[in-house]
Parts: C-alpha cells; sequence; structure tokens
C-alpha cells in the first residue's frame, strides 16, 4: 500500500514473461520482458499515474515533439508531420533524416538519473520518496511455460537495478519524462519526431555545406545525450535517409 511518500516493498515483485517479438525463438534478444504486476500494484500505481500526468500537464512539462503515450496524440499524428515535413521542404532545400531506434530502451532508464529527472520537473517532497520507494528495492524473476513439464520454471528472485517495468501503468509515462530532454537540444537545428523510444531526426539545408555539417553536427549531439542518459542506440535500426522528388 501507499502511505506517506512510500510506496509498499510487497508490491515491488514481478513475474517476468518473455514475449517472442520476431526472428530466432532460440535467441535471447527476439524476446520483449513484459512483468506481471499484481493487482493492488497496477490500482495504486493508476492513481500515481493521474497525479504526474495531471502535474505535467498544469506545467506543459512534456515536449510537444513527443506522441507517443499521450492522450488525443496516435501514430498517425507523428506521421502526418513527418510527411509534411519533407514534402513542404523539398521544394527549395536539401532534405534528409537520421532515424533512431534505442535498444532496450525500457530495460535501459537509469533510476538515478530518472529521479535528478522527476526531481527537477517539480516532483518533489513526500511525491518524491514515493517514486523513489517505487523505483527502489524491485525484485523479478523469469517465468517460462514447459510443455512437457506442463508447468512454469521460473528463475530465482533477482535485484531490478535498471528500467522501468514493461506492462505497468506508471511505466510509459516515467520513460517520457527521462528521454523529454531529447528533443530540446537538437530542435533548434532539426524538427525531431518522437514515439516513444523511436524518433525520427528531419534537417533540410539549401546548401550542401550546411546540410552536412548539421548531419555531423546533429549525430555527434545525440551521441553525447545517449552517452549521458546511458541509452544504447540499436544500430542496425538506426538509418539514415536523404529525400529527393
Amino acid at each position: 500500500m501507499v502511505f506517506w511518500g512510500a510506496f509498499s516493498d510487497r508490491l515491488n515483485y514481478a513475474i517476468i514473461k518473455p514475449i517472442h517479438t520476431k526472428y530466432d525463438r532460440c535467441e535471447v534478444s527476439n524476446y520483449r520482458p513484459v512483468s506481471i504486476l499484481t493487482s493492488f500494484s497496477k490500482i495504486f500505481e493508476t492513481a500515481m499515474q493521474r497525479r504526474i500526468l495531471k502535474h505535467l500537464t498544469k506545467y506543459n512539462t512534456l515536449s510537444t515533439e513527443q506522441y507517443g503515450f499521450r492522450v488525443g496524440l496516435r501514430t498517425d499524428n507523428a506521421t502526418y508531420k513527418l510527411a509534411t515535413g519533407i514534402l513542404n521542404a523539398l521544394h527549395k532545400l536539401l532534405v534528409g533524416g537520421i532515424f533512431c531506434d534505442l535498444e532496450k530502451a525500457f530495460d535501459c532508464v537509469n533510476h538515478d538519473i530518472l529521479l535528478s529527472k522527476l526531481k527537477f520537473y517539480g516532483i518533489s517532497d513526500e511525491d518524491f520518496q514515493l517514486y523513489q520507494s517505487y523505483l527502489g528495492n524491485r525484485y523479478c524473476r523469469t517465468a517460462i511455460y514447459n510443455d512437457n513439464e506442463n508447468r512454469n520454471k521460473v528463475s530465482n528472485w533477482a535485484r531490478v537495478r535498471h528500467g522501468v517495468p514493461q506492462g505497468s501503468v506508471l511505466g510509459p509515462p516515467l520513460f517520457l519524462l527521462y528521454v523529454n530532454d531529447l528533443p530540446k537540444i537538437i530542435n533548434k537545428t532539426s524538427t525531431p519526431i518522437s514515439f516513444a523510444d523511436d524518433t525520427s531526426i528531419l534537417f533540410a539545408h539549401a546548401t550542401l555545406i550546411d546540410f552536412n555539417k548539421n548531419i555531423y553536427v546533429i549525430f555527434t549531439t545525440l551521441n553525447e545525450w545517449l552517452r549521458a542518459n546511458q541509452l544504447p542506440l540499436n544500430f542496425n535500426k538506426t538509418n539514415y535517409v536523404y529525400f529527393t522528388t
């Protein structure tokens, strides 16, 4: 239960169910770890989610370039902004885009960095302590169904030191706050469009020299931010595109 800025340790235990997403089933990286939490945990998380969203809305905190997990915004809103930006610029300018994919982004969130950002965005006192206890002392174990034995095989309990639980109510808004400052460091020289952990960056210039220089500056700035926030870029899914008519 939640009392005076404390989230009960009994609610911080999760069963991880690996969900196959693509390709070879024998490759561990092709599974998404979904956390199965107790119903009581989700009830309290829902109350916390409503409070933090109310706070973020009141102070207009979330970046306007972020379209993921937000009321009234969908993938087609992000797609429309992306396509419109490309078509409008193609008439007179050189247009390019970097399409980024963060590898295991939800699982790589650093708790200390996230808490410092919560404090920066005005989450303080008992509210801050509540999130501190929610992220701290989390434990999980993995359960895999064994067809031959007709039962789950489970691992030992292990301490969760990084990440926000996938499948939780609070995971998405906490992740949005974690990456909220990314668009602000590149939106003066480019047009970032984000949907959760997927970020598209458009840039346009009249001359090839400025165009190439901008690509270098943006990608360098992006990599510095990723290193500082301990998020890995998935180079297999990250692409550069030069647009032409």
